[in-house]
């Protein structure tokens, strides 16, 4: 910390120049544009302009006045603290576990018991404004050198999120990868004061609840498990979801017991039941290996809890293939 203010206290030293030289490699763009402003030359208004130029004598004085006023004096420096930086921060995470605190002796989320425990429908996710688009991560197979591009904005109306793209199958020319074309939409793991993990409690709930409008591909949703084992991270339950295609909207309701158990891609024999009180992130996957442009439209992210529904786990297991569960 120390030496990061001492090199903001010398910065101003290196604001005559102009662009960063062989010399001076360490020197960024950002901070090379930073030097070029500060040398630019406050512009005359166009009634002392015409008094400048009355003799080469008046304008070599007021040119030789500017440079010298040009130096750059201590108070004219950015003011920086990281200390307040750091203060505020800190009383923000405070702020937010005192909140935290309080909201345990009500209730979960600050609620009364008994609400929650009679709550039959739930809205996890919605898209009303920029701040909830923050929420979600995009990511394609160009992080593998693959050529699919994909996009989130807001939709019409501010009332939906639109995910958009471009899919290609066409597998990256490095030798290694023989197979590409995905694009996916992943939610961020909720983070509670000082970044501590948190998880979604939907163990009340068996159904999961989408309102989503797209151009007739399949999808794959995907639930993540909130787990700390790094054996685990690339394991997940997803099942298919087919939008219809056209203008109208669709409500799409899986129950999660048809989710099932998969591990870096692939399907695994053993399957596990999903654990709804450990609930870190959703996401969206698609990957049908036909090339061209996509859309999905997102209304709402919810649960809810459906009567009629009362399978707890639709996959089989046996001794052989999952032995823990018959211990």
């Amino acid at each position: 910390m120390a030496l990061v203010h001492r090199f903001l206290n010398g910065a101003y030293i290196f604001r005559h120049c102009p662009k960063p030289s062989a010399s001076c490699p360490f020197l960024g763009t950002r901070f090379a544009d930073y030097c070029s402003s500060s040398l630019q030359k406050p512009v005359a208004a166009p009634g002392k302009t015409s008094s400048q130029r009355n003799s080469e004598g008046d304008l070599q004085g007021h040119h030789q006045r500017e440079v010298a006023l040009d130096i750059t004096s201590p108070e004219e420096k950015p003011e920086v603290s990281f200390d307040k930086a750091i203060k505020d921060e800190i009383k923000d995470h405070f702020r937010r576990l005192k909140d935290d605190l309080v909201n345990h002796w009500i209730g979960p989320e600050g609620r009364p018991l008994h609400e929650v425990l009679l709550e039959q429908a739930k809205v996890v996710w919605q898209f009303r404004g920029k701040e909830d688009l923050d929420k979600w991560i995009v990511t394609s197979d160009k992080t593998i050198g693959g050529r699919s591009e994909v996009f989130l904005k807001m939709g019409k109306n501010n009332q939906s999120a639109l995910l958009y793209g471009t899919l290609s199958s066409e597998a990256p020319k490095d030798g290694e990868s023989g197979r590409s074309g995905y694009c996916a939409m992943v939610a961020r793991s909720p983070r509670g004061p000082f970044e501590r993990k948190r998880a979604y409690d939907w163990s009340q709930f068996n159904t999961l609840y989408l309102r989503v409008r797209g151009d007739g591909r399949p999808w794959m949703v995907n639930i993540r498990e909130d787990t700390d084992i790094i054996q685990r991270k690339n394991q997940m339950y997803s099942y298919f979801m087919f939008t219809r295609g056209g203008p109208y909207w669709q409500e799409v309701k899986i129950p999660f017991s048809k989710f099932f158990f998969s591990n870096q891609g692939r399907i695994r024999d053993a399957q596990y039941q999903l654990l709804l009180d450990k609930i870190s992130s959703i996401g969206f996957t698609l990957a049908d290996k036909v090339d061209g442009p996509f859309f999905l439209e997102i209304d709402f992210i919810g649960v809810f809890t459906d009567p009629a529904h009362t399978e707890e786990f639709a996959y089989e297991n046996s001794p052989e293939l999952n032995p823990r569960l018959f211990k």
